[in-house]
């Protein structure tokens, strides 16, 4: 998962990370990113196939920013509650309904695997 200059996610997959990232880095190779740069790789996982990475591509992708937000921090917690229908929320605060984050700079905790790649 990809964090775009302008706050937005980019989801995918492939089978060699670093080239991919620096695919995006570089622009030209997606249509999405390229406007978007520059970008950071703010979450991966590997996957034993590539049916199950693009199943994950294709969930992820559905996700809300705070379901997101939740799976990049490992805020398991979050991620659970962003899981319910909002109307199943016992929460209304503006923090965790993600809506406070349209308004504030999007800041992103860097995974245990975008450490493994520099």
């Amino acid at each position: 998962m990809l964090l775009c200059a302008d706050g937005k996610f980019y989801t995918g997959h492939t089978d060699d990370l670093e080239r991919r990232v620096a695919e995006h880095s570089n622009g030209g190779y997606c249509k999405f990113t390229s406007p978007r740069r520059p970008i950071e790789l703010v979450w991966s996982e590997t996957f034993s196939t590539r049916e199950e990475a693009l199943s994950a591509e294709l969930t992820a992708k559905k996700w809300s920013q705070a379901k997101k937000r939740a799976l990049i921090a490992g805020d398991w917690k979050k991620l659970s509650y962003f899981a319910k229908p909002p109307q199943e929320r016992l929460s209304t605060s503006l923090d965790t309904n993600g809506e406070a984050n349209a308004l504030n700079p999007v800041r992103v905790e860097r995974s245990r695997d975008t450490e493994t790649l520099k």
